[in-house]
C-alpha cells in the first residue's frame, strides 16, 4: 500500500473520530446544562386538543417533556391517571404544560356555563386573545361592548351583546377538601354572541378581516352614540 493511500485512511479515521468526540462533547454539554436547570418531566400538548375530550383519548395528543423547573407551571401533570374520568373544559394547544384546571368531572359540568340566546337570534363565535376579553374574566349572561379596528379606525360597533357562552375564560376550581382556586385564563378565549341577522354578518365580517376587543358593558350601562376614532383623534 503506498504512502499516499495510507495517509489518506489515516486522514480519514481521524477526522470520523474527531466527529464522534465533538458530538459526544455536544450531548454531554446540552446534558450537562439541563443538569443544571433541574429538569422536570411534566406532560405537554403536542397536538391541539379539542375541549370535551376525555382524558382516557389524550395518548395521541401530549408528550412527556424535560422542562427547566422555573419554566414548569404550578401544579403541572406528569401523568394523565391524575385526571382520569375527567374530559377537557377548553380547547388546548400544542407547547402548553396540562393542569388539572383545564379538567372537569363531565358530571360536574354546570348548566349554566351556557345561556339561551333570545328567540330569533343568531348565535355566532369568535376567537380573541385573552387581552381582548377583559383578560379573561367574562362568562355567559354577561353583555359586552363590539368593537372592531381597522385601516387605522376604532369603532364601537354593538353594544349590550349578550355573550351565551365562553371557552377558556378565567374558572374557581374546587378540589376533593372544597378549597376554590382561581385558574388563569387560556390563551386565547371562544366566546359565543347573540345577535340579530344583520349583526350576525357583521361580527363574521370583522371576525375575518379586522381586530376586534370586548369591553364588559353592563345592561344598565348608558349608550354612547360615537364615531369611529382615528389617529389623529388619538393624537391631537
Amino acid at each position: 500500500m503506498s504512502r499516499r493511500i495510507l495517509a489518506a485512511l489515516i486522514a480519514v479515521v481521524l477526522a470520523a473520530i474527531a466527529a464522534v468526540l465533538v458530538i459526544n462533547y455536544v450531548t454531554q454539554a446540552d446534558e450537562r446544562a439541563m443538569a443544571d436547570m433541574e429538569p422536570e418531566t411534566v406532560l405537554v400538548v403536542s397536538d391541539q386538543v379539542p375541549e370535551g375530550t376525555p382524558a382516557s383519548e389524550l395518548g395521541e395528543y401530549v408528550t412527556a417533556d424535560d422542562v427547566p423547573a422555573a419554566t414548569v407551571v404550578e401544579g403541572a401533570l406528569t401523568s394523565l391517571e391524575d385526571v382520569s374520568g375527567e374530559v377537557t373544559i377548553t380547547t388546548l394547544y400544542p407547547g402548553e404544560q396540562l393542569v388539572p384546571g383545564r379538567f372537569a368531572r363531565p358530571e360536574d359540568l354546570e348548566p349554566d356555563d351556557e345561556v339561551q340566546a333570545p328567540e330569533g337570534y343568531h348565535q355566532i363565535t369568535v376567537q380573541l386573545p385573552t387581552t381582548r376579553v377583559i383578560g379573561g374574566h367574562l362568562a355567559a349572561g354577561d353583555t359586552v361592548g363590539f368593537y372592531v379596528s381597522g385601516e387605522s379606525e376604532t369603532q364601537l360597533t354593538l353594544q349590550k351583546v349578550l355573550v351565551t357562552r365562553v371557552q377558556g375564560g378565567v374558572s374557581v376550581v374546587e378540589d376533593e377538601e372544597g378549597n376554590e382556586t382561581t385558574e388563569a385564563a387560556a390563551d386565547t378565549l371562544m366566546v359565543t354572541l347573540a345577535v340579530e341577522a344583520p349583526d350576525a354578518k357583521l361580527v363574521a365580517h370583522a371576525a375575518e378581516f379586522h381586530g376586534i376587543w370586548l369591553s364588559l358593558e353592563p345592561d344598565d350601562a348608558p349608550e354612547d352614540e360615537t364615531g369611529p376614532v382615528s389617529p389623529e383623534d388619538v393624537l391631537e
